[in-house]
């Protein structure tokens, strides 16, 4: 390419911008966090003494008097009300897996047609929403309604839609945590007090470990005329029927490819929003399949990075609508291409380092060997239940194609962290793990630095240079979910390591500490896995080792109440024997009735949207044939004939199909019990689906363009 010298004005006009440029980059990082009462903001309007308490309660755990509470709740009110609040309203996740909020304004109106505005520390620590109307698993009765909301400090309040938005925890009138985050913030304690357990015996003493968390969000955006015109897509989330599309993801161009300009402009709004939330929206491009894209932010600690993750899915929503856009975040909207995660990056640190992180020698990185150790063995002992942690009707669509992980936990290390695990095994301690250099084969290239590790696609749980990603996670799924679990079995796992080597001399604890790595690993080794997830071989190998393959949710949530995981959460002290068997009914009830959502969309969109259309196509073309015939060049019309077979037996087999669905449908609405009747749906209803929707699907193939009724996976997944 050529290139032509500036002129004298072309560099006047380039330096006139510089001034621009710069006002622009000030601009993009004044509006970060303008819309949270962040620390930076509390040191503004807290007086030094309540911002000291106040910091305490956050920090370290200490208890918050009232006064401190007003004086926040003064400074919280004022905030808000100067950035255009008018209301506020406890913020908290019940058990339904979305958020919820009660809209309360802050105008107390006096008794002489006057108003003032007020906001007590009182109203700011507890809020009293109806405890039975959300979902409790049988915690509560309808009639005890009572329930109450308390204020988290840990996680920062902030404005959405003019409402001063305090994110809180949420329990039942005799204590019993009836949301996400209680349990969350119990199990990151345990995680925290394990591992300083740990790092006393390497004589470390810090204030706090804290599991980080980010998560990539990867989503669909269609059109919402499309989205509108197709009622399973409203209704479901996902299609329930379609035929594959003429071109899908297999010429790879999608992936990483220009963003189009419909979802730019979109992609640019949610940034400013988020930004402006304090959510930290970094990387954003085109996923694998058409229409498919993801926002990833940058890491923070686990439960703001839950709580906003939840914010960015609110979001990604609302701000489609302006677009003439609709955000789809189901797990498998459309069949035969890829489905969307959530890859969940685990990791846990000081304020000073971070444990998971190798080093240039790992295997003389005692430190780092004991804490990989009790992930692997965290991973292996409860499987099960990491399984169950994203089990979920739209999941079980996903999970074991189209570049998601299968159903069977393994734990993905790459070579060389593969090589030290089994040096470790075997007893080696004296060879070093080392970084390779890549260079292209010009000088006009770079050499680049080799990672410790690959990335395999195919691994539910693989270690990426200093965390581990949990790719198993649904798109649409709270993560608090997967961490919940995640943490508590990595805190047993330190718990047992510090049970076991605390008292042991110093001058005896390395050699101890590497041989109780040495028999946990190999212990453990059975989940250890780096090849190709998807593949047979993998599956039968995957048995022999005595690995669980839960492919349903159905199969999968009994694990939550397995005796050994209500031991684990109990021990800990994270969830009690009825908080968890509540969250086994409450993720039971919600696959059974989404799996009924479905079949009965399906069985009236057959009956009353498909088959009449399919219909109608063919008594057109058996008056077609009639009238041809007539005309006597019948022998001329074999192919319309074979079409107007075709039709004939699509139609008897759509029918049959809907007799056998609505059949085990029927079946499975009359069972009583909740695992009864989600086996039912898992491996009786499920597959009834998938006949009834190859039946249709056959039909798209036939039927003329302009009578089919719904824009077909072309028009939704290829516009402009």
């Amino acid at each position: 390419m050529a290139y032509r010298l500036q002129s004298s004005t072309s560099t006047s006009v380039a330096r006139s911008d510089a001034p621009r440029r710069e006002h622009l980059m000030a601009d993009l990082t004044d509006r970060f966090g303008t819309m949270v009462f962040s620390e930076d903001v509390m040191k503004k309007w807290l007086p030094k003494d309540v911002y000291k308490k106040l910091a305490a309660t956050i920090e370290e755990g200490q208890p918050l008097d009232l006064d401190v509470a007003n004086a926040v709740a003064h400074a919280m009110k004022e905030w808000a009300i100067a950035h255009g609040a008018t209301h506020y309203a406890h913020w908290f996740q019940p058990l339904s897996g979305i958020t919820s909020e009660k809209h309360d304004s802050f105008l107390e109106p006096n008794h002489d047609g006057t108003a003032i505005t007020k906001f007590s520390g009182k109203a700011l620590i507890k809020g009293e929403p109806d405890a039975s109307s959300f979902p409790n698993g049988g915690l509560r009765a309808t009639f005890e309604a009572r329930g109450y909301t308390a204020w988290d400090a840990t996680s920062p309040a902030f404005i959405k839609d003019d409402v001063l938005c305090i994110p809180t925890a949420f329990c039942s009138y005799t204590g019993e945590a009836l949301d996400k985050k209680t349990p969350l913030l119990r199990s990151m304690t345990a995680l925290d007090e394990q591992a300083k357990r740990v790092l006393a015996l390497f004589g470390k003493h810090p204030k706090r470990v804290v599991p980080s968390v980010g998560d990539e969000q990867e989503y669909f955006l269609i059109k919402k005329d499309a989205y509108r015109k197709r009622r399973d897509l409203v209704i479901c989330g996902r299609t329930l029927f379609g035929a594959a599309p003429c071109k899908g993801q297999e010429l790879e161009e999608h992936y990483f490819g220009a963003i189009r300009p419909t979802v730019s402009a979109y992609m640019k709004d949610l940034d400013n929003e988020l930004w402006a939330l304090g959510i930290p929206a970094k990387t954003k491009h085109n996923e694998v399949a058409p229409c498919q894209h993801e926002l990833a932010p940058v890491y923070s600690e686990l439960n703001e990075a839950v709580d906003n993750n939840l914010l960015m899915m609110e979001k990604m929503k609302l701000i489609a609508s302006r677009h003439d856009l609709v955000c789809l975040l189901h797990e498998k909207p459309f069949e035969g291409i890829n489905g969307s995660g959530k890859h969940n990056n685990w990791s846990l640190g000081t304020a000073d380092e971070n444990l998971l992180d190798p080093g240039d020698t790992p295997l003389e990185n005692l430190q780092f060997v004991v804490f990989l150790t009790a992930v692997i063995e965290a991973v292996d002992k409860y499987q099960d239940l990491l399984r169950a942690s994203v089990a979920s009707c739209g999941n079980d669509h996903r999970l074991g194609a189209n570049e998601a992980p299968p159903a069977i936990m393994s734990i993905f290390l790459g070579d060389q962290l593969t090589e030290v695990v089994e040096m470790l095994m075997d007893g080696e301690t004296s060879v070093h793990a080392t970084t390779d250099t890549l260079t292209f084969g010009t000088v006009l290239l770079p050499n680049l630095e080799q990672d410790n590790t690959d990335r395999n696609r195919t691994s539910p749980f693989a270690f990426t240079g200093n965390k581990f990603e949990f790719r198993a996670v649904g798109s649409e799924a709270n993560v608090s979910d997967a961490n919940l679990v995640l943490d508590c079995a990595v805190a047993q796992a330190l718990r047992d390591f510090a049970d076991a080597l605390e008292g042991t001399p110093e001058a005896d604890f390395q050699e101890a500490a590497l041989a109780y790595c040495a028999e946990h690993l190999r212990e453990h080794r059975r989940i250890l896995f780096s090849g190709d997830g998807y593949s047979e071989a993998w599956e039968k190998e995957a048995e022999s080792r005595g690995l669980c393959n839960f492919r349903t949710a159905a199969d999968a949530l009994p694990a939550f109440v397995a005796e050994k995981n209500l031991a684990l959460f109990q021990e800990l002290g994270v969830l009690s024997e009825a908080e968890a068997v509540c969250r086994y009914e409450v993720k039971l009830e919600k696959y059974n009735k989404l799996m009924n959502i479905e079949a009965t969309t399906m069985i009236r969109e057959a009956r009353r949207t498909y088959r009449p259309v399919i219909t109608a196509y063919a008594t057109k073309v058996a008056k077609g044939l009639e009238a041809i015939r007539a005309a006597g060049a019948e022998a001329a019309m074999q192919c319309e004939q074979n079409t107007l077979n075709k039709l004939c037996n699509g139609i008897t087999d759509i029918n049959e199909a809907i007799k056998a669905l609505d059949a085990v449908h029927v079946k499975a609405e009359s069972m009583a019990d909740g695992q009864e009747q989600a086996n039912c749906y898992a491996h009786e209803v499920a597959p009834a689906m998938a006949d009834l929707r190859a039946a249709v699907d056959a039909m798209e193939e036939i039927v003329a363009a302009d009578y089919w009724p719904v824009p077909t996976y072309d028009d939704v997944l290829f516009y402009v």
